[in-house]
């Protein structure tokens, strides 16, 4: 890595933050913490085959929080001239001294925080040879991976795909002596085709892949996933309401866990806008669920050793056998609630294979096997809308699948909504994969559930 590469922090801007802190604190701060970010796209679109459209997007900006007087604010700037940063701080400081006193503001207990994030490098995410990316370099993946001129004459109406990278670069101090830094890169690529049946409608397709290594990532086969999902949705048929097994894809599966790590939020708790409400240290899933965080494992997309705040990241339960075992609540949640404080958020969730008993797990335990274990019932592949309540776990969702029946696709099913309750559903778990996608930093495989409702 070289300091002051395009898309990375310079010893320069760096230096200015730290100025930043100490001019703050000479000019009546009590504490401050600074936030310095800087990252860089460049993005390559084609449209059925041609190129379409080149990005090219550099972003910088420092964030600064204040402690005045019993007070808090936090601004914001992309300027980082030397002699911008006393006027600004002039008007910052002036401005939090005009709010409410707020005793529950504070920065954590230095103990708490990251020790170990001092290069940005830490987590093996950044790839080397990043900088030697070139237009010519992108432009070949971009072309290369787009399908539409290999499949000419036959149903593929259009294609519009995007092949990008970006690096990230990170910053973190505070007046207790702070100093985290993350640095990543990420190289991606999605696709969505569209095709049409004998009659002429048209179905659509889509499949991405991403990887912070450049030879992690697999442009080339995107379109054909996507163009074999988009043709298996051709000719699909209503079947009647009711209650079905569902299995959904790991490709969608995270949509139903996202609500569960959302309501165990310290705002959520504190708001009383939660359904995970007084659950802690209660057992209100199935004992076969475990859901972890895992924010440490090196290389893996998703990987952090800091919050916001700066607080270490921990490998952790979430959810264990059933119990929930933690919520997250920052430094200023944990004063507003009179909890001790955890992190802000579930960085890196996994959960972890299961089935519930009277269903066997094979050593595969991916979508096919799911539903060959479970029979019958309807795989949903996509959801089209909808939302669910985070005060009670209420939920409707717009779905798209499969029917199928002794674990094979019957036909395709659209237009239908699932309704119910979260914790009803996920006290219904049938069973959780082994296949959750390695490029996702919410690592939920396929899941199983018993007697939810569908609606036609």
């Amino acid at each position: 890595m070289t300091e002051g590469t395009e898309g990375l922090l310079s010893e320069k801007e760096i230096r200015i933050a730290s100025e930043c802190m100490e001019r703050a604190l000479g000019m009546g701060a009590d504490k401050v913490r600074i936030s310095l970010g800087k990252s860089l796209m460049e993005l390559f679109g084609t449209l059925n085959g041609e190129l379409d459209k080149v990005s090219h997007c550099l972003d910088r900006s420092m964030s600064v929080g204040l402690f005045v007087d019993g007070r808090y604010g936090s601004f914001s700037t992309n300027r980082l001239e030397e002699e911008g940063i006393e006027p600004f701080l002039s008007k910052a400081i002036s401005t939090v001294r005009m709010l409410a006193e707020d005793p529950c503001r504070d920065l954590p207990d230095p103990s708490r925080t990251a020790k170990d994030a001092v290069t940005g490098l830490e987590t093996g995410l950044y790839d080397a040879e990043y900088p030697a990316m070139t237009a010519e370099k992108r432009l070949a993946v971009a072309m290369d991976a787009a399908v539409f001129k290999r499949h000419a004459g036959e149903d593929l109406v259009s294609e519009e795909g995007e092949y990008s990278d970006s690096v990230y670069d990170t910053l973190l101090i505070d007046s207790q002596g702070l100093r985290c830094r993350h640095i990543e890169t990420s190289f991606d690529y999605g696709v969505e085709v569209h095709v049409q049946d004998r009659e002429g409608k048209k179905y659509s397709g889509y499949w991405w892949d991403s990887s912070p290594k450049y030879q992690g990532l697999d442009a080339m086969g995107c379109g054909e996933v996507a163009l074999r999902r988009a043709r298996a949705q051709r000719y699909p048929e209503r079947i009647s309401s009711g209650r079905y097994t569902m299995v959904v894809d790991n490709e969608n599966a995270a949509r139903l866990a996202a609500p569960i790590a959302r309501a165990l939020g310290g705002m959520a708790i504190q708001q009383k806008n939660s359904f995970m409400l007084d659950t802690l240290g209660r057992k209100v899933f199935p004992e076969w669920l475990t859901l972890m965080d895992e924010p440490r494992e090196a290389g893996a997309p998703g990987a952090r050793l800091f919050d916001s705040e700066g607080v270490a990241a921990l490998e952790r339960p979430v959810i264990e056998n059933g119990v929930v075992k933690v919520y997250f609540i920052n430094t200023y949640m944990s004063r507003k609630l009179g909890m001790e404080p955890t992190i802000e958020d579930v960085m890196r969730p996994v959960l972890k294979p299961c089935a519930a008993p009277g269903i066997k797990m094979s050593e595969t335990f991916d979508c096919q096997a799911i539903m060959n274990a479970v029979g019958d019932g309807i795989l949903v592949t996509g959801f089209n809308g909808g939302n669910s309540n985070p005060a009670t776990g209420d939920f409707s969702f717009g779905i798209e699948g499969f029917l199928f029946r002794d674990g094979k696709t019957v036909h395709p099913v659209r237009e239908m909504l699932i309704t119910g309750n979260l914790l009803t559903l996920w006290n219904n778990l049938l069973a959780a994969g082994n296949d959750y996608r390695p490029c996702k930093s919410k690592l939920i495989p396929t899941l199983a559930f018993s007697q939810v409702d569908f609606s036609a």
